[in-house]
């Protein structure tokens, strides 16, 4: 499976079935690296702990192997600190995932993890930031007129403007967008691949649009000669596809000069454009669809601090809301 693991536990049966199980969500099924690494962290430390119990074959794991491996999650030991509730639910879904694969391959004739419940983590509200805050990030980005104001500045404006993943904007390539032209036209269409390759197209506004057609027609070709002809749209000093950690990067310091306090990430861009979306009176479902979510149940949380906003709004503004009224 990986160097840490066979190190760990040596080549068993076990490990061989893991490293099988990723290459098949790989393969198979399009996971991107960032979840692979976190899938593979995950394994290497259940099979150590099963390994420690004399296990080594699938056929020998019961569901008392999986519960005891939670229960040791959540307890900790000498080596890792207690897992919080959603560190811990990530990594029974990776167990869960490799003993579906394993049964439904027939290298073991029963699921043991099939009725291990990953812990529930505590439900918390999206941050989202306001207009002006976001009007103020995103200027904030656009310092300068060099190739990296123009990126930054860019991809600030999609992340917003288009409610897009960073793993999907710094995945997009130039074939991938269509700008409209004209004052009066559209801001024009991107293509977005969100989990497991899943394509949804997303309109962007005129704002979107200047910025990348500023960034493609006066910044990117300046970075992008330097490399070796990348079809990405978003590249880094030496040419090459922007990294996720670049794109936080440069969220970070818009953040810094725009004077932001709230802690800021690319899925705040993300949470802000669902949330406006539903302030100024969007469909629920066309929020869900713009996101790319599976189940509209995951893209009602914006509807909570939706309301959240409707109740501060009544509070500040309805006569009968701000304290007693006429005696």
């Amino acid at each position: 499976m990986t160097t840490s693991a066979a190190e760990s536990t040596q080549r068993t049966p076990l490990t061989r079935a893991a490293g099988d199980w990723l290459d098949h969500l790989r393969v198979e099924r399009g996971r991107s690296e960032h979840t692979l690494r976190a899938y593979r962290r995950d394994l290497d430390r259940y099979l150590h702990y099963l390994d420690g119990l004399g296990v080594r074959t699938p056929s020998e794991v019961s569901e008392q192997h999986v519960t005891g491996f939670l229960a040791h999650l959540r307890a900790g030991d000498d080596e890792h600190q207690p897992l919080a509730a959603t560190s811990a639910a990530r990594a029974v879904v990776a167990v869960r995932g490799l003993h579906t694969f394993l049964a439904v391959e027939g290298e073991a004739i029963a699921d043991p993890a099939r009725e291990v419940t990953p812990p529930t983590p505590p439900r918390r509200l999206p941050t989202a930031l306001t207009v002006d805050d976001v009007e103020r990030l995103l200027h904030a980005a656009a310092v300068g007129d060099t190739p990296a104001a123009l990126r930054d500045r860019a991809l600030l404006e999609v992340l917003y403007g288009c409610g897009a993943r960073v793993s999907e904007a710094i995945a997009l390539d130039v074939d991938d967008l269509e700008l409209g032209r004209g004052d009066e036209g559209s801001g024009g269409v991107v293509r977005l691949f969100g989990k497991g390759r899943k394509e949804r197209v997303v309109p962007m506004g005129r704002y979107a649009r200047d910025a990348l057609d500023a960034w493609l027609v006066r910044g990117r070709p300046a970075l992008a000669g330097r490399g070796g002809g990348t079809p990405a749209v978003f590249v880094n000093a030496r040419g090459g596809r922007l990294s996720r950690q670049s794109a936080w990067t440069a969220i970070k310091a818009a953040a810094e000069r725009a004077d932001l306090r709230a802690e800021i990430s690319p899925h705040t861009l993300r949470h802000s454009f669902a949330t406006h979306l539903l302030d100024g009176g969007a469909d629920v479902r066309v929020v869900q669809e713009l996101l790319g979510h599976a189940s509209v149940a995951t893209t009602q949380i914006y509807t909570h601090v939706s309301t959240q906003h409707l109740r501060e709004v009544y509070a500040q503004s309805h006569p009968r809301a701000r304290g007693a009224g006429p005696g």
